[in-house]
């Protein structure tokens, strides 16, 4: 049976940059802690597994890559991770342990190429689903792959509906919509967005979608980089790279936790998911409130696989 009281975490922090293995570690910790706030779900930040190396280049200028770069690249290459792969069955552990749903930002390793991947974990260990991000945005483009529309992931489980839109793609009104048509409930915005801005991002996304919108953002300081970060960066990087902002807002626009840009974080608020319908009596913009004989939008989401080998005709 779903129940209609929710603890909601949003966990504000950082990996170990270039070190994976550092990085669960330290997740480890922190969903214990979030656990010990007898968290239903946690949400972590932005490409945590992975990282998100806020002002590198990767030697990359119009027309002209650098040796330094595409080692930059590799490194950050050898850090990410695979789905399914032994990292992602140990966040899979971790989830089981603490009786959690966790919704947790990677860097995912498929091929020869990388994805800025939000994955989604039950209490009793299982990925119950992933959701590559659609468009890099800027320089991530350099270093990431485009995810396709098999992955826009909303899953049904005991505390509601829970999907992840990453940064900045929640800019593209499209791919809302297309998470509000599944029924969205629980509205994870992994982001590394910092800026005054983001909140009132959320707080819109929260009255359009009248859902719960849950954002967790890094807190990534000089001291979660390696030594070499000053030369990978060609400067010394200030103390505190990405601030958080992590915050949680209710479907009729209330804040429920303010954002936090003082440190690292584990926070928790109680979602009544009864105020869900409460916030769609008078607005439903995939139901009451949409006009499809005006407008209609139609979402391919067939796998966009590169090579497709054709069985041969008999002979």
């Amino acid at each position: 049976m779903e129940r209609p009281i929710v603890r909601a975490a949003v966990v504000q922090a950082a990996p170990v940059l270039f070190d994976t293995s550092a990085t669960l570690a330290r997740l480890e910790n922190l969903v214990r802690e979030a656990a010990g706030q007898r968290a239903d779900i946690a949400v972590f930040p932005e490409a945590f597994v992975g990282g998100y190396p806020k002002g590198l280049d990767f030697g990359a200028r119009l027309g002209m890559r650098s040796a330094e770069g595409r080692d930059a690249y590799r490194r950050y290459f050898e850090n990410a991770i695979k789905v399914p792969g032994p990292e992602c069955a140990l966040i899979g552990e971790m989830a089981q342990t603490s009786r959690m749903h966790l919704v947790i930002g990677i860097i995912e390793r498929d091929g020869g190429t990388l994805y800025c991947t939000a994955l989604m974990f039950g209490p009793d260990g299982r990925l119950l689903g992933k959701h590559r991000k659609l468009m890099p945005t800027a320089l991530e483009r350099i270093v990431w792959g485009q995810g396709d529309g098999s992955t826009l992931t909303v899953v049904n489980s005991e505390i509601g509906h829970i999907g992840s839109v990453i940064c900045w793609e929640n800019y593209m009104p499209l791919l809302r919509m297309a998470m509000y048509a599944q029924g969205i409930e629980l509205y994870c915005a992994p982001t590394v967005d910092d800026r005054e801005t983001w909140l009132p991002t959320m707080r819109m996304i929260a009255l359009e979608g009248r859902c719960f919108v849950l954002s967790a953002g890094q807190y990534l300081t000089r001291a979660d980089c390696p030594q070499t970060y000053s030369e990978l960066l060609g400067g010394e990087p200030p103390a505190v790279l990405i601030r958080g902002g992590s915050c949680i807002v209710d479907p009729l626009g209330n804040v429920l936790l303010t954002p936090d840009f003082d440190g690292p974080s584990v926070r928790v608020a109680e979602l009544d998911r009864r105020k869900i319908p409460r916030a769609k009596y008078d607005l439903d913009v995939v139901g009451h409130y949409a006009r499809p004989d005006v407008f209609a939008l139609s979402v391919n989401t067939a796998t966009q696989a590169p090579v497709k080998f054709e069985p041969l005709p008999p002979i």
